[in-house]
């Protein structure tokens, strides 16, 4: 008998059995977005902690989620929000930092089962940072995209890995009269194309909050606007800051629809991953 045929035979792990049942294709089903605020003062410890903690750790080594990336807000981007009274963020220069996660479709809630199991053992172990707040986080499902040169650029799939300029957050809620649904094909089959057509601007994602589940630490605000909010992200090739003409009439264009009401809308520049670049730009 040969010494590999001595070897005990090893059982089936339980990630075998996981990655062989249920979906597996390269959609995006869902993502999360998280804007935060770090506390004044603590804007480096932040930043490292994230990028050399959270993102790997409380993010990208999860199940099915397949991309990430950050950006931030200086303090001369954060001064182009608008409105001034945003359902969104309090004041509406709140929120420097956001992340943008894409999720498979169809294993959200496989992806959701791993992500607050493994946030109820990061916090007793101390790898939560307390010095920041939530301003806008939550899981979104996704309703598809708008691009400007149809099938020549890059998919849906790969905005997070392309090196995109920047990236617009645009957040609608709709009118009380009014359907989520009809504001979504609005967005995607009148606004957007326009809106995207001769710019700089190579697609606009469109998604719709999802409420957090019931054990969802504490430190993570409740999901605003479920059943009624619409969230936009265009990714761009040029700085959003220097093109924000394109955008600063987003507020009226929804308003003239009789649809809803913009409630945020800010350009953010991609980090610089391993770096504090602009941490000391946030102020």
């Amino acid at each position: 008998m040969s010494a590999k045929e001595d070897q005990p035979k090893r059982e089936p792990s339980l990630y075998t059995k996981l990655a062989s049942e249920g979906a597996y294709g390269p959609g995006i089903g869902s993502a999360l977005i998280t804007m935060v605020e770090p506390h004044p003062g603590q804007e480096h410890a932040y930043n490292r902690w994230y990028e050399d903690d959270h993102y790997i750790s409380g993010a990208m080594s999860m199940p099915w989620m397949f991309a990430g990336r950050r950006w931030v807000a200086t303090r001369p981007l954060q001064l182009l929000r608008y409105p001034a009274e945003s359902a969104v963020a309090t004041p509406v220069t709140a929120g420097a930092y956001i992340t943008v996660y894409w999720i498979n479709e169809d294993r959200y809630q496989d992806h959701l089962d791993w992500t607050v199991a493994i946030n109820r053992r990061l916090l007793p172990d101390g790898r939560v940072f307390q010095e920041r707040t939530h301003v806008f986080t939550s899981f979104q499902r996704y309703l598809g995209v708008v691009y400007r040169d149809g099938d020549a650029g890059p998919r849906d799939i790969h905005a997070l890995n392309y090196p995109y300029a920047g990236l617009v957050v645009e957040v609608i809620d709709t009118a009380p009269d009014q359907d989520p649904a009809a504001l979504a094909s609005w967005l995607k089959e009148k606004h957007l194309h326009g809106k995207l057509e001769g710019s700089p601007v190579a697609m606009a994602a469109v998604f719709e909050p999802m409420p957090l589940p019931g054990r969802t630490p504490t430190y993570v605000k409740p999901v605003e606007g479920v059943g009624k909010r619409i969230t936009v992200l265009y990714f761009t090739e040029a700085d959003p800051g220097e093109d924000w003409e394109r955008f600063a009439g987003d507020g009226a264009a929804v308003e003239a629809s009789g649809l809803g009401r913009l409630e945020f809308a800010a350009p953010f520049i991609p980090t610089l991953p391993g770096t504090d670049k602009y941490a000391d730009e946030l102020r």
